[in-house]
């Protein structure tokens, strides 16, 4: 069986290929039935991970997976090694009891700025997956950019400023609660940001991450990212990227303990150029593909070469989320 490919009235074409790349079952029974389902994932694997690969963003509709479980037994068929999620700042909800958690879980009322996956951390995740378990009544649209895209015209904007963002890297400096404040789209607690229960354990984490940081009254915890890079060159694709998140951090960061425009710096400690922050927004709206879901949509990307973002929304909506190794 080959791939039966479909379109979407939102998406579009980058380097001319389908953004992102629609596929359909088959035929009625892999839409339907799970023993062919899971059959027709295992005899397609390496096609379906070249064509993510190539194309950056792959959206299954119509394919029978109606629950977390049935998500989770989808990403088991396929050979993505499950990755925790350690270092993210968005609020989340583990799911099930291994790979799937809630997406962000920030207020309906917010835009979730364009972002690559943690990349504030060293290590970020290779691939993110994305469930639609409740479509939204309005809104709710998750935003896709290429990579490559936005990274060419943010050299457009301001070559002189670009080229000091890649040849200098970038810095994150975060502030977070000990008790996790659903209020806010970053306010996920350190401990369950890394994992930990104690401060001691924390530490431990933060030598990981080349982090270093500094304890505040009422157990808040002040973190600065070492220096790390924010323009990338992706080897599969043999393209430069504009891998970091700057925007969402610079336009995102902001609550009771965090201010956005300060959260995210040059490796000199300068902040980031206003008029060339306010531009490269309105590039990214400009450039991008809004999809509206449907309740069983799965959303496969590649987080080395595709930023997401999530639209307002009005109604109940759940997506769930996963993320694996590179």
């Amino acid at each position: 069986m080959s791939l039966n490919i479909g379109s979407i009235e939102e998406q579009k074409q980058v380097n001319d290929l389908d953004f992102p790349l629609v596929i359909l079952p088959p035929n009625d029974q892999v839409a339907s039935e799970k023993l062919a389902f899971d059959d027709w994932i295992t005899a397609h694997n390496a096609e379906l991970h070249e064509r993510l690969i190539r194309h950056g963003a792959i959206l299954f509709r119509g394919f029978p997976v109606s629950s977390a479980d049935a998500f989770e037994a989808f990403l088991d068929q396929t050979d993505y090694q499950n990755m925790p999620y350690v270092g993210g700042a968005a609020p989340r909800t583990q799911v099930t009891k291994s790979r799937i958690v809630t997406a962000n879980e920030s207020p309906a009322t917010e835009k979730i700025p364009f972002h690559h996956e943690m990349a504030q951390t060293p290590h970020p995740p290779g691939y993110i997956f994305f469930y639609c378990d409740i479509a939204p009544a309005s809104g709710g649209a998750t935003s896709i950019l290429h990579s490559a895209e936005i990274c060419q015209r943010f050299f457009e904007i301001s070559p002189e400023f670009a080229q000091q963002v890649e040849q200098q890297g970038v810095r994150y400096i975060r502030f977070m609660p000990a008790v996790t404040d659903t209020a806010s789209a970053i306010g996920r607690s350190w401990k369950e940001t890394f994992h930990v229960t104690t401060r001691e354990e924390c530490e431990a984490k933060l030598k990981e991450h080349g982090m270093s940081w500094e304890w505040l009254d009422d157990d808040l915890l002040r973190t600065e990212s070492q220096t790390l890079a924010a323009i990338r060159f992706d080897e599969e694709t043999q393209q430069k990227t504009f891998f970091n998140s700057i925007l969402a951090v610079y336009t995102g960061w902001d609550d009771a303990r965090n201010v956005a425009n300060k959260a995210v710096v040059l490796n000199n400690g300068e902040v980031m150029d206003a008029d060339v922050m306010a531009k490269t927004v309105e590039a990214m709206d400009e450039l991008c593909v809004n999809f509206q879901w449907h309740e069983g949509d799965v959303l496969f990307l590649n987080n080395h070469t595709v930023l997401h973002a999530r639209e307002p929304f009005t109604g109940d909506r759940r997506i769930l989320a996963s993320i694996a190794f590179k």
